[in-house]
């Protein structure tokens, strides 16, 4: 398999499904034609539905979160991406090259060279020691001892864990395990990421923690990440787009701001109905555009104060109060493009209709 970059999404899912049982592809047929349920594929063929006819491109570079309860299928989903598991039926693709076509000795090499995964229970060996941990996938590529060595010492240094290579496993807290696997994913420099649900073992705290340098060195490496979590703060705090499934099913795919203010179904809208809006909500989703705002009211004064498009809401609660009046919102180019006022910023804060 040749490691060649491609146009195009770095990872696609096409019609995937995934059924657990002795009788898979005789259940899949009786659900496309007769529409089955969950629990009738249970009653009739003693088959559990994990993945139900999942579809979604992740573009290179993108922090794609998937959350749901348990059993929701999102750890399924994600060990399709390197075929950990086999799909009963669909299509995956990885920077365009068929995932289903790879033989053994092809899978070995994505799953080694391109696609890395980050467990929730570290996976560490004990009687290794935290840099022969972390060069593991060197090694087994047959890397040498120097060359492994030494870059297993730079990716240990990213992780903050420098001074450290020479002590065992279980000298080390786990949030520190946790930074060990994510040094070992690393160090072989794949091009993707999956991390099954890395930080909710960790304490509030550590789990924080991980995530901000988690999102430090997505930035500076720019790894697609497939990202599994149940914790919907997590979710919103790190991903460019979120996907939430329920019962094997994809529900709705968007980035944190949509899946708040335009929740798809009244499951999505009871999933998300305890986050805070005012660091996720923009004042483009708020604002009166401009030429309606100036057909009602009169021209705002100088020195009316300005926020960009992007501004959060928690950013724009600071400025109302210090003015204690309306805002001009101003694109990219800092042309004047709409107005949120104090009713318009305290709806959107509340969840309310911005008409």
């Amino acid at each position: 398999m040749e490691n060649t970059r491609r146009s195009g999404p770095a990872i696609t899912v096409d019609g995937i499904w995934k059924i657990f049982g002795d009788r898979e592809q005789e259940a899949l047929e009786a659900i496309k034609r007769n529409h089955l349920t969950k629990d009738e594929v249970l009653e009739r063929f003693d088959c559990v539905v994990a993945i139900a006819d999942v579809s979604l491109n992740i573009e290179a570079g993108e922090i794609f979160c998937v959350m749901g309860l348990s059993g929701s299928g999102k750890s399924t989903l994600v060990r399709h991406i390197n075929r950990l598991l086999e799909p009963s039926a669909g299509k995956i693709e990885v920077a365009g090259e068929d995932v289903m076509a790879m033989d053994p000795a092809e899978l070995r090499r994505l799953r080694n060279e391109r696609v890395a995964m980050v467990f929730q229970n570290f996976g560490l060996m004990p009687h290794r020691s935290i840099r022969e941990n972390v060069a593991l996938p060197l090694e087994i590529r047959g890397t040498g001892k120097t060359e492994r060595w030494e870059a297993a010492d730079r990716v240990i240094e990213m992780v903050k864990l420098d001074g450290w290579q020479d002590k065992s496993p279980d000298e080390l807290s786990g949030g520190m395990q946790q930074r060990v696997g994510l040094a070992r994913a690393l160090v072989a420099d794949p091009d993707i990421l999956l991390m099954d649900e890395p930080f909710s073992a960790l304490d509030p705290l550590i789990r924080r923690e991980l995530q901000d340098e988690f999102m430090a060195l997505s930035a500076k490496m720019k790894k697609t990440t497939v990202f599994i979590t149940h914790d919907l703060d997590e979710a919103i705090r790190i991903g460019h787009r979120i996907a939430i499934m329920k019962d094997g099913r994809m529900i709705q795919i968007d980035t944190p701001e949509k899946i708040i203010t335009e929740p798809a179904d009244d499951y999505v809208a009871a999933f998300v109905a305890g986050i805070s809006r005012l660091k996720v909500v923009f004042a483009h989703s708020v604002m009166t555009p401009l030429a309606r705002y100036e057909k009602t009211n009169r021209p705002l004064p100088a020195g009316t104060p300005r926020a960009r498009e992007d501004s959060t809401l928690d950013e724009l609660v600071d400025l109302v109060v210090a003015s204690e009046g309306p805002v001009m919102i101003v694109d990219p180019d800092d042309k004047e493009i709409g107005v949120v006022t104090r009713t318009a910023l305290l709806k959107g804060i509340r969840g309310g209709d911005n008409d």
